[in-house]
C-alpha cells in the first residue's frame, strides 16, 4: 500500500486531503521542518506532506459550527 492510499484511508474527504497536502507543502517549502525522518534526502515535498498524513502525523480539525450557523440564516 502507498504513502498516497493510507493517507486517503486517513482523510476520507478528498478536497480536505488536497487542502491538507497544499497547505504543508507551503509550510515546509516556508521552511518547517519534516514531521518524519526522511528515507530518501532526494525525496519531493510533496512526498514528504503525503507521508507526514498517511502516518497520522498531521490531521484535519473541521469547524462544523460555521456551516450550522450558515444553515440558520
Amino acid at each position: 500500500m502507498t504513502s498516497l492510499d493510507m493517507a486517503r484511508r486517513r482523510v476520507p474527504g478528498v478536497s480536505v486531503l488536497i487542502n491538507m497536502i497544499s497547505l504543508r507543502v507551503r509550510q515546509l517549502i516556508a521552511g518547517h521542518r519534516p514531521f518524519i525522518k526522511q528515507d530518501n534526502p532526494n525525496d519531493d515535498i510533496e512526498n514528504i506532506a503525503i507521508q507526514e498524513i498517511a502516518e497520522g502525523k498531521i490531521v484535519a480539525e473541521i469547524d462544523f459550527t460555521k456551516s450550522q450557523t450558515n444553515k440558520n440564516v
